[in-house]
């Protein structure tokens, strides 16, 4: 019978990652390469989701398959699950296709029971051992599959530990933990209506419906919406015979980085605990050793790891996260994975793999991925400000921040809403708190090490965080800690530097981050490989400067109106607005002219000759007046405290034009090209304003190349008579000057009907720049503010939309339009060249479908540009692989 649901680590054919799940396909790649591995099986994704499917209850198909896999397993190691004279022990961990670092649920342990640990203690002839594994396996059976709290019998065991003078567990006797087992079980009968099963088959398939419930846990679905993973792939489970690193001082458990995590450096990193089980290190319970010191403990053990991680990074050609344990001094493998790293070490580690001939530069490329690199651009403490350091940790995650300090991830949640920037700050945490590290600036625990929960989460965050800060004392219940003589409480403000591991009282300054030559030269690679140019969205030198800085192309967005938006011109552009008589606006539009004039040279003399797309005046002419109920206020008051006063006159003439100018949807009303067409002396004297702007800065001997873009155009009937103004603007300018200009001019197309009717529109296009913030909005009817304010996340929650449309572009409805309008555009103008300018085009799925649908460029704010360009390059590098494969098949 061909095997469909569970696959042996050494079976011969592979069964795939998104049949075994990641941990699952690296456990029987590295059994099939010779690797010191724990045998055991994989119950796949599949049975998951035959496990769902079937209203979470376990096939009999799968049942057999486990069963006759349990066989096999007994078999090989030549033991017996519930055999009280050579018991077989079992691990039963999660595996998702996508590492999802204790998000799901674990059991170690298991096939004990009071039977077997009779038959361990005499096989081993180590009760001691023995008896610790049993009030392990007692507890985290009784927390996953039975849903104990787990800190009921965290809290027995501290009662017992202090009864008895003990500072830690290993000073427990095999006595001791026989009398902590018979509290654990009733704790287990008093919390869970039932006693701890006895049956090691009914432990097992109780864990592996505990597994595959945890899937849609509240942590792994939160985890699986950060990341972007989807819901439907299920979770692999790992059933592997138990080795034990709990079996005395030759004994013990780590996690080890095959380079720095936090820096990329080529060294081995990581953490190991003598005489210890794995949780141990991950959970945060005792703080481990660096594994650098494990080469004086156990120098042999030590050598044979160094050599396996580096066999390991070659072979999967990244980066690894391997899990291990030391039993009697033998080495084994319990786990590899591609390991989470910060941006600063993605980028590293990518580069000098390159140069150590692992990877090719494209290879290189796609191990970093785009939405790492916002971490880059964040600003970090001043170095030059004078600072007294409160206290230090392990430097967990680098990136600094400030913050209230908070005790309780809910806390930190509802705080964050209120927007309060808060720090987190707890003995350890666990998967429960991942909404409360997501909330936080920053988390900061007195336990753990570098490899355990906060840490591994706060990295592929981006978060700083700080772990092992054993000089700090938190009392929970009273909400505050303390460093010695210093109390700091719940609301107090503390800064952290997640490089260093320090904190500090108070706010400290902070400065903005610099690109490092080793990014600069992967985002070189990025611009080769790429064939999609990335441009910014800007307004102000300023602005064109840093997004200059980063790379970008050119602009592909200038939104004029925030040049009327400075407080020493709303005065003539009210004057603009409100004038009653055409002389009265031409005299005030003069006014206007020489300030966007002066604004366009600069623009000019910054781009240096790149392209710069400039888009004429958009906004409701309401969004330059006061506010309606304000002007309302101040006329009442006027009437009651000064009735004869020319302000009054004044504010009630005011509040008549904002009226009159009053729209029922301003957003869909006289805004535009429509504008334009009603008030052609404002195009035209912006479009003045361009071309003077330009003459003047071509005789500098710099070079203007111009995109004059129309906004809200609807038919081609509009967009031909603005071409005109701007053809006829141009001409006098030319004329006066005795100069030749060289520019385009095309639209935005943010209209379902413009892009419905491209191949008319094209007729007077150089350019589409598609607008898709507006053309979302116009497609699914949702004002934007209302929608994001009031029902949209409930929609992506609920899996109504995939995504929030205005963060990743809709392909299915409003991509459909941008497809249709390129198509159609091109149809008429084969050379009509195309974009996007909202922010989509600083989204990397969104940045994926601008390569596919065969756009010239994208757009998006100055700090998104490194990001794009390394997402650019990531799309043009999967399509050249999608053409190549398309090429073997054809």
């Amino acid at each position: 019978m061909t095997k469909e649901f569970v696959f042996m680590f050494d079976h011969q054919e592979s069964a795939g990652k998104e049949m075994l799940g990641g941990k699952g396909a690296n456990l029987a790649e590295m059994t099939r390469i010779g690797l010191p591995v724990p045998y055991g099986f994989t119950i796949t994704t599949s049975a998951c989701n035959a496990y769902y499917d079937a209203g979470q209850k376990i096939s009999p198909e799968v049942e057999k398959e486990v069963t006759d896999s349990l066989k096999i397993l007994e078999q090989t190691t030549g033991k017996r699950l519930g055999d009280p004279s050579n018991p077989l022990l079992v691990s039963v961990r999660s595996g998702a296709v996508h590492s999802m670092p204790g998000m799901m649920d674990t059991v170690l342990n298991l096939g004990m029971n009071d039977e077997t640990v009779k038959g361990i203690a005499e096989l081993t002839d180590n009760p001691r051992f023995a008896y610790d594994s049993y009030r392990r396996f007692i507890q985290m059976f009784g927390d996953v599959v039975l849903g104990v709290d787990s800190s009921l019998y965290e809290k027995r065991l501290e009662t017992f530990r202090d009864e008895h003078g003990y500072k830690s567990d290993v000073e427990l006797a095999a006595e001791d933990w026989k009398d902590i087992i018979e509290t654990y079980k009733n704790i287990t009968q008093e919390e869970a209506g039932r006693t701890f099963p006895q049956d090691p088959k009914e432990q097992l398939f109780l864990t592996i419906n505990a597994v595959f419930d945890s899937w849609n846990n509240k942590r792994a679905v939160l985890y699986r919406q950060l990341h972007d993973i989807p819901g439907h792939l299920g979770t692999a489970v790992n059933v592997q015979s138990m080795v034990f690193g709990n079996m005395g001082d030759h004994s013990g458990t780590g996690v080890a980085f095959t380079r720095n995590p936090s820096t990329g450096e080529s060294e081995l990193y990581g953490e190991y605990l003598i005489n210890a089980q794995g949780e141990d290190v991950v959970a945060g319970i005792r703080t481990p050793q660096p594994i650098a010191d494990l080469e004086k403990e156990m120098p042999d053990v030590y050598k044979q790891l160094v050599e396996t991680s580096q066999l390991l990074e070659k072979h999967y050609g990244d980066m690894q996260d391997i899990e291990f344990t030391v039993e009697h001094g033998n080495l084994f493998m319990l786990q590899t994975r591609n390991g989470k790293r910060t941006a600063q070490a993605a980028v590293r580690i990518a580069v000098d793999m390159v140069k150590e001939g692992i990877l090719s530069e494209r290879e290189a490329l796609l191990r970093v991925d785009p939405d790492q690199i916002d971490q880059l651009l964040h600003n970090h403490i001043d170095p030059e400000h004078k600072r007294k350091q409160l206290a230090t940790g392990l430097p967990a995650s680098p990136g600094a921040a400030t913050g209230q300090v908070v005790f309780d991830a809910d806390e930190a949640e509802v705080l964050t809403n209120e927007g309060k920037e808060v720090i987190l700050v707890r003995p350890e945490t666990t998967p429960e708190d991942i909404h409360g590290i997501v909330a936080s600036k920053a988390t900061v625990t007195t336990r753990g090490g570098m490899t355990s929960h906060a840490a591994v989460v706060a990295r592929g965050m981006g978060k700083a965080c700080i772990c092992g800060c054993e000089a700090m004392k938190i009392d929970l219940e009273a909400e505050y800690f303390t460093v010695g003589d210093t109390v700091v409480n719940k609301g107090d403000v503390i800064t952290i530097d997640g490089a260093s591991g320090e904190i500090f009282l108070g706010e400290i300054p902070m400065i903005a981050p610099e690109l490092s030559d080793v990014f600069q030269l992967l985002l070189t690679w990025a611009d080769e490989a790429s064939t999609l140019d990335v441009r910014t969205n800007a307004d102000t030198p300023e602005d064109v400067r840093k997004a200059l800085e980063f790379g970008a192309a050119g602009i592909g967005l200038c939104r004029t109106e925030h040049m009327f938006m400075d407080p020493e011109r709303i005065p003539a552009v009210q004057k603009m607005i409100l004038a009653d008589t055409d002389e009265a606006r031409e005299k005030a539009l003069d006014r206007l002219l020489p300030m966007q004039q002066q604004d366009f040279e600069r623009m000019f003399e910054t781009m240096q000759g790149r392209p710069i797309n400039i888009r004429l005046l958009d906004p409701p002419l309401h969004e330059f007046l006061p506010n309606k109920e304000d002007l309302l206020v101040d006329v009442t008051k006027l009437q009651l405290t000064d009735p004869d006063s020319e302000e009054l006159k004044e504010k009630e003439n005011l509040l008549r034009n904002v009226r009159l100018l009053e729209e029922s949807n301003p957003m869909l009303g006289l805004r535009g090209c429509r504008l334009g067409m009603i008030h052609p002396e404002i195009y035209e004297m912006q479009l003045t304003a361009i071309f003077q702007a330009m003459s003047g800065v071509l005789r500098k001997g710099i070079d203007v190349n111009p995109e004059i873009m129309i906004p809200l155009v609807s038919t081609v009937d509009e967009l031909k008579e603005m071409r005109q103004l701007a053809i006829n603007v141009a001409g006098r300018v030319e004329e006066k000057s005795g100069q030749t200009f060289t520019y385009l001019v095309g639209t935005m197309i943010e209209t379902p009907r413009a892009a419905l009717t491209a191949d008319r529109v094209a007729e007077e296009a150089d350019f589409f720049s598609f607008g898709t913030n507006d053309l979302t909005q116009m497609t699914f009817g949702f004002s934007r503010d209302d929608a994001e304010g009031k029902f949209l996340q409930h929609y992506v929650e609920d899996g109504v939309l995939p995504k929030n449309p205005f963060m990743t572009l809709d392909q299915e409805g409003v991509g459909k339009l941008v497809e249709n309008g390129v198509s159609l555009g091109r149809a008429t103008k084969p050379g009509l060249k195309t974009g996007i300018c909202g922010e989509h085009g600083g989204e990397k799925a969104s940045i994926q479908f601008c390569f596919d649908t065969g756009l010239d460029y994208v757009s998006c704010s100055p700090f998104r540009v490194p990001a794009a360009r390394l997402a650019a390059a990531h799309a043009t590098i999967r399509g050249e692989k999608e053409e190549a494969k398309e090429l073997q098949l054809n």
